[in-house]
């Protein structure tokens, strides 16, 4: 029987996109690893498409211990050779090095007693966006809130962290509500913001 859900057109027919899109994308993150991982792969995608990132998602959490990050604020130079010779990622000395200096700013906020959810919710007011799109068109690549994140992260120490990749992660984890409203996961979106 062929699949005919309504959907954002970006996630096309790849089964693994749309398993994405149908799952993850636009749903409310809260936990703190779990956003740490996003930021960092969304950092890694920068001139990328995400889709390159997520069929390689399996292999960048085995690469880089889980993105516990405890573990991978102590990488040494020696993982950070590993990491530029282990295909299953992107090779791209900044980029390896980012996750690692991401995790060291993750703990400081930590250890000034920064929850990393808490940090990042405040620029949303704690709930998600939820909005209005009729076309792709009409989604814009940055926001005053993703701008402002994005400061504020660099702020704190983390980087490949602009508005941009900022605003892309926000969509990500269901900061804002960025599915058309023709697509049945808008609905869903906003339901379980809701719940929250």
């Amino acid at each position: 029987m062929p699949d005919t859900q309504q959907r954002c057109p970006w996630c096309g027919t790849d089964p693994l996109y749309v398993h994405y899109h149908d799952t993850v994308w636009g749903r409310p993150e809260y936990d703190d690893q779990a956003l740490f991982e996003k930021l960092c792969l969304d950092g890694q995608q920068a001139g990328l498409s995400w889709l390159t990132i997520l069929r390689k998602h399996n292999t960048y959490r085995a690469a880089y211990a889980d993105f516990d990050p405890n573990k991978i604020a102590r990488f040494t130079e020696q993982d950070q050779a590993r990491l530029l010779n282990d295909p299953g990622i992107i090779r791209n000395r900044l980029k390896v090095q980012s996750i690692i200096r991401n995790a060291r700013a993750y703990l400081a906020l930590q250890e000034q007693g920064v929850r990393f959810s808490e940090f990042l919710w405040q620029f949303v007011a704690h709930r998600p966006i939820q909005n209005q799109w009729h076309s792709i068109e009409e989604v814009p690549a940055t926001t005053p809130e993703s701008e402002a994140m994005s400061k504020a992260l660099k702020k704190a120490g983390f980087n490949f962290v602009g508005p941009t990749i900022v605003y892309a992660f926000m969509q990500a984890t269901g900061m804002v509500n960025d599915h058309l409203v023709s697509c049945k996961a808008h609905q869903e979106c906003r339901e379980l913001s809701a719940q929250d």
